[in-house]
């Protein structure tokens, strides 16, 4: 049984966008769909679209550039996203992540980089499996 299941989380994003800005080794991965989705959002024509805003890992997988920096492009000063409404799967279910709930050293290590972990009301177990259940796909 995971941390997670037997262990009441607190969560509650403050908007400091430390979630958007891992360093020049962390990405936001996108399936193409969510891809279109954003660029469709944007109004923007698929080849600029992709020469500014996308690239692929050594691995050949979908990320958004974050131009070596690794600060999201879609972060705004502000620290608001600028794409909130069609942002990607990853962006959508954090902290509940896999790696990030499996133990308590893990949600630990996770709430050194987010001040929104540990903080408001419980979770509901349910949300927290059902972000777990999306990255299973």
């Amino acid at each position: 049984m995971s941390f997670h299941e037997k262990s009441p989380l607190r969560f509650s994003c403050s908007g400091c966008g430390q979630c958007c800005s891992g360093g020049p080794d962390h990405y936001v991965f996108l399936e193409e769909q969510e891809a279109e989705g954003i660029r469709r959002y944007l109004g923007l024509t698929a080849p600029w679209f992709k020469r500014r805003y996308l690239r692929k890992t050594v691995e050949g997988e979908l990320v958004i550039n974050n131009g070596g920096g690794g600060r999201c492009v879609f972060l705004k000063p502000d620290n608001a996203c600028r794409i909130y409404t069609v942002r990607p799967l990853q962006c959508r279910t954090y902290p509940f992540w896999p790696e990030t709930v499996q133990s308590r050293a893990a949600w630990r290590r996770e709430s050194l980089r987010c001040e929104g972990i540990g903080q408001g009301g419980l979770v509901p177990l349910a949300r927290i499996r059902a972000a777990l259940a999306k990255h299973k796909k």
